[in-house]
């Protein structure tokens, strides 16, 4: 199939307090906080003019309130784009579960290498994050009159994990990936491989 020009472009949601906190924030299910939502405006030159052949948001209301106030008007809920399940660890951060393994004197811990305790391990994120990278990848190659760019709007764990099964990569190779709220990346193929464009690039007015 002869390269695509495409564009796949990836969202984190707008700040949250648990963001702000770092407390960790799977199915909890968190407002935006009033910066979050300026920056979801913010975003409106950078992804709300233009035309997507597709548009997947998270069914977590970060994430879809993100894509209402950067002006998608449509877009379809994908329960496959839903944080990472943190089980016990939702709600604390990384420091306070650490010290909590520490004081039953366990030993090092590691999101992307141990799994979240009674949640999910990376491994089950990449397999969601895969199923859809199928049903986006289609569409990205499609040699129709539509523009074939999608847009994804999601969670900064997910996404990292998502940018990392889309190289090729394991799925917890996505820790080397930062992103930060309402930062969007751009994935796209060159010479037909899978490619990073842009990544963590802030919303601008």
């Amino acid at each position: 199939m002869s390269e695509s020009p495409r564009q796949l472009v990836i969202v984190r949601h707008g700040e949250t307090e648990w963001s702000l906190s770092g407390q960790h924030t799977g199915l909890s299910d968190i407002p935006l906080t009033p910066r979050g939502e300026e920056q979801a405006r913010d975003l409106l030159d950078n992804v709300g003019q233009r035309d997507f052949a597709a548009v997947l948001v998270s069914p977590r209301q970060r994430a879809w309130r993100t894509a209402e106030l950067a002006g998608i008007e449509e877009f379809d809920i994908v329960d496959e784009l839903a944080e990472w399940d943190y089980g016990d660890l939702d709600g604390l951060t990384t420091a306070e579960y650490v010290s909590q393994l520490e004081d039953a004197g366990l030993g090092p811990w590691n999101l992307w290498r141990d799994g979240a305790p009674n949640g999910e391990h990376a491994d089950a994120v990449g397999a969601r994050v895969d199923r859809v990278i199928e049903r986006v990848r289609p569409v990205l190659l499609d040699d129709g009159d539509g523009t074939g760019d999608v847009l994804v709007v999601a969670h900064s764990h997910l996404l990292c994990v998502f940018v990392a099964r889309w190289l090729g990569l394991p799925a917890a190779e996505g820790e080397g990936f930062l992103l930060d709220a309402a930062h969007r990346s751009v994935l796209t193929f060159k010479r037909g491989r899978p490619v990073i464009k842009y990544w963590n690039v802030p919303p601008t007015r």
